[in-house]
């Protein structure tokens, strides 16, 4: 206690006046006192008592682990000396010298005593992550075919049937288009050369595409925000103007030559020359041949505002919208667009032969209600079920139909008769049920067409194949 703080406070008395010390101290100075007095009894109980601090316990439990790991690495080398034997390393090799084992040095637990020391353990070899459908979908169109093309274009098509295309819920997905033109094999185009269509002007059938276009899925409200009638005109127009085009290449005699402005568009005037001699059996005009009964290619005929616009909603320039339509009706289906509509109507007289094979009971009951095919699958047929909503689900059914092949839409068609099996053969006029066909279920739709495939002979199924060309 020699050293207690209470000997260094500074007297507030006189020196000489000791006795009055008490009568001189103000209450401030014994409150002073009284904490000094405080913080010397705690420093003296903390002191006397040996319990030590938290770090110096977290110290002492490093130290013992330490030992304890030097202690077992002394053992093992003292194991690996003896097993040694006279060729091994002496002791005074070893060093005495050791340092922190990591866990990467620790001593795995099935050691044994007269064992060497274990081999380190190789890395896990990395195991391939099983690659996603839509992933590898998107690796097939950006960096193309592994390979084989045939078998990458089977593998194509498998993904788009058992997994489909990723899209949100109004249907609109990056890859579509692209697959699209993958699957319909479209070359590229420049975006000059659908320009350069544009800048023609009116085709001559301009005032037809005019009477349709207004008229185009009007009631679609996905379509109309995404797609207007301008657009319709314009890849309406540039398709009608190829077609004139290569209407005019086969053409017997290209000898004399007039210009633009006698075939009613100035637009072409610093145009390729064309013919001015045209056969009275080839009608230029738009749906002309269809109102003659005649079967020349047209360069436009009514529903095919309907059949472009899937390829304008789905696609992210009309440039690449022209380049899959075009491809799609002049190697797909040109019977559908030829003057006649040919191809239209020996799709829907194979609606009726496939039911009939399909759903025997369900035909017959149609029959019975003269019921034919042409009375209620003519639409359906002519724009592959675009006219049907809504539309994602159409575009999920092209997916389906470009993958393995449009003729199958006239079973998709019979599927969706099948599908509304029971409430036709319960009617008593079917007629008023299939005035418009219910809801796109594209889903059901596929399932059921593919399940219905082995019910159709080889010969109908070459006619399906080859009815639209």
């Amino acid at each position: 206690m020699t050293n207690s703080p209470l000997k260094n406070i500074p007297s507030l008395s006189h020196p000489g006046n000791a006795s009055a010390d008490h009568q001189l101290r103000s209450p401030k100075s014994n409150r002073g006192l009284r904490k000094l007095q405080s913080a010397h009894q705690l420093s003296t109980n903390y002191a006397a008592s040996n319990a030590p601090s938290l770090i110096s316990q977290q110290r002492l439990q490093q130290q013992q682990q330490q030992q304890q790991q030097q202690q077992q690495q002394q053992r093992t080398v003292s194991a690996f000396q003896n097993n040694s034997g006279p060729q091994g390393p002496s002791s005074s090799a070893v060093s005495s010298h050791h340092r922190t084992r990591s866990n990467s040095d620790a001593v795995l637990p099935n050691v044994t005593a007269n064992a060497p020391i274990s081999k380190r353990i190789p890395a896990a070899k990395k195991t391939a992550v099983p690659q996603l459908p839509h992933d590898e979908l998107e690796s097939m169109v950006r960096q193309g075919p592994r390979g084989d093309v045939p078998n990458s274009l089977q593998r194509l098509r498998y993904l788009v049937l058992i997994d489909g295309l990723p899209a949100d819920g109004d249907g609109m997905s990056q890859m579509r288009i692209y697959i699209w033109l993958i699957l319909l094999n479209a070359p590229p185009l420049s975006t000059d050369a659908y320009l350069e269509l544009i800048r023609r002007g009116a085709s001559p059938a301009y005032s037809k595409i005019r009477n349709d276009t207004f008229r185009t899925l009007a009631t679609n409200p996905l379509f109309k925000r995404r797609v207007s009638e301008a657009s319709i005109i314009r890849l309406l127009n540039a398709v009608a103007w190829k077609l004139h085009d290569i209407k005019l290449e086969s053409l017997p005699d290209p000898a004399r030559i007039v210009s633009a402005n006698e075939l009613g568009s100035p637009e072409l005037q610093h145009a390729s020359p064309i013919t001015k001699q045209v056969p009275a059996s080839t009608s230029l005009s738009t749906t002309e041949g269809s109102e003659a009964g005649g079967s020349s290619d047209g360069i436009y005929v009514q529903g095919m505002n309907v059949l472009c616009a899937p390829f304008l909603y789905a696609a992210r320039s009309e440039a690449e919208a022209y380049v899959a339509f075009h491809r799609f009706i002049t190697r797909e289906c040109p019977g559908y667009i030829r003057g006649a509509m040919d191809g239209v109507h020996k799709g829907v007289a194979l609606v009726d032969r496939c039911l009939s094979m399909i759903d025997p009971k369900l035909s017959a009951y149609l029959q019975s209600k003269n019921m034919e095919a042409k009375v209620y699958a003519f639409p359906s047929v002519l724009t592959m079920c675009a006219c049907t909503p809504p539309l994602p689900e159409v575009l999920q059914l092209w997916d389906f139909l470009f993958a393995y092949g449009p003729h199958l839409n006239i079973l998709c068609i019979c599927a969706q008769l099948v599908i509304m099996r029971e409430t036709l053969l319960t009617s008593p006029s079917p007629t008023k049920v299939l005035r418009s066909l219910p809801p796109l279920q594209a889903k059901l739709i596929i399932e059921i067409t593919v399940s219905n495939l082995r019910k159709i002979p080889p010969d109908i199924y070459e006619e399906l194949v080859h009815h639209a060309e």
